[in-house]
């Protein structure tokens, strides 16, 4: 609040408002005053934290503060108190302990692709999981366990040689815990379901500072928890992921001229409604070479390639495509189609909802937005 929004000229019969320059004076400087204590405590826990964990502390000031920092949306301006970068286990424990004897609050960095950015705690501390992205494969059991800093890339990677691949998300960077913990959806979830259905076990570091597993058999309550119920549990330092056989899909871009965006949108809509388990379609409004709105159409089909190629034809039939480029491809193939459009550091605003069947209502809300 500034001055000017409180000293005005007062009405006829107005009484002195209740709130003063003064007041608003006292309350900045409150606010100072919280901001160095956090400061002062962060510093301390930092102290305290670089005595089990040399070398992996970042407070800010340091050039490995600010890398940290960096995350997916550039928007985002919290400053957090200091960043344990943790390379095990053990690190996490300390971390999280250090946390609750200086009453800071924490907050975990996986990917750091969450666009409202929960994983910088504002002058908190923050765990940082970028260096525990180790995935080993059981092959026989098709279950792959990836530690908690890994990435949708990190998975798909160990499990490609071996023509498995795991439920992610769009893009290559997003984390995989933070991505399965919210609820997981992407290119393969109307075949194999949300990440969380394909979680199938965690180690987590509980607010204590204790390590336990949590599955169908141990903890089965947390496990049920975990499964799209967020944060706040604990910190998932490992997962057990379900895998499933896929070589290759059918995926590519379709792109249709903005002056067909309602029939495009319309016979997509109905397209939709009836597909198979097989098929995905990813939309989207976007720029254009020449600066104008046009419709992108991404399907993807995970079943028999030759009903795939009718299905896909059928979209490109809905109007006049300025470029359609399909083929076969593998899944890494195909996160690295989207991993463009995901770079850090610029500037979202999101907002989000769910349609059980796309109307035209919406339809037309979308035309107008993207007009």
């Amino acid at each position: 609040m500034t001055s000017s929004s409180v000293i005005r000229q007062l009405l006829p019969g107005e009484r002195e408002p209740v709130h003063s320059y003064q007041q608003v004076t006292f309350k900045q400087q409150r606010m100072k005053t919280t901001t160095n204590m956090a400061s002062e405590f962060g510093l301390m826990a930092g102290q305290a934290l670089r005595v089990v964990m040399p070398g992996k502390v970042a407070l800010p000031g340091e050039d490995s503060y600010l890398q940290a920092r960096q995350i997916y949306n550039g928007a985002v301006e919290y400053q957090p108190a200091l960043f344990a970068l943790c390379e095990t286990v053990a690190d996490v424990q300390a971390a999280v302990r250090v946390a609750r004897e200086h009453n800071l609050a924490l907050s975990v960095r996986g990917g750091g692709h969450d666009w409202a950015g929960r994983s910088l705690r504002d002058r908190g501390l923050v765990i940082d999981l970028s260096k525990m992205r180790r995935v080993e494969v059981d092959v026989k059991a098709q279950v792959a366990t990836a530690e908690g800093g890994a990435t949708a890339g990190d998975l798909v990677a160990a499990a490609a040689p071996h023509n498995l691949v795991g439920v992610t998300g769009t893009a290559s960077g997003v984390g995989m815990a933070g991505l399965t913990l919210g609820g997981g959806y992407g290119p393969l979830t109307p075949q194999f379901g949300l990440g969380l259905d394909n979680l199938l076990g965690a180690e987590i570091v509980l607010g204590d500072g204790r390590k336990v597993n949590a599955d169908a058999f141990e903890n089965a309550e947390l496990y049920w928890a975990l499964r799209g119920g967020g944060g706040n549990f604990g910190v998932v330092t490992s997962m057990r992921i379900r895998l499933h056989p896929l070589r290759e899909l059918l995926a590519g871009i379709i792109l249709f001229p903005w002056s067909e965006a309602k029939s495009v949108l319309h016979g997509y809509a109905d397209i939709a409604a009836s597909a198979g388990d097989e098929f995905a379609v990813i939309t989207n409004i976007l720029s254009g070479p020449d600066g104008d709105p046009v419709v992108l159409l991404a399907p993807i089909w995970t079943g028999d390639q030759a009903p795939g190629k009718q299905a896909i034809a059928e979209l490109q039939r809905l109007g006049s495509p300025i470029l359609a480029k399909i083929g076969p491809m593998t899944y890494s193939d195909l996160l690295r189609t989207f991993d463009a459009n995901f770079v850090n550091g610029r500037n979202y605003e999101l907002q989000t909802r769910w349609l059980p069947k796309l109307t035209p209502e919406p339809i037309r809300a979308l035309l107008d937005a993207g007009s």
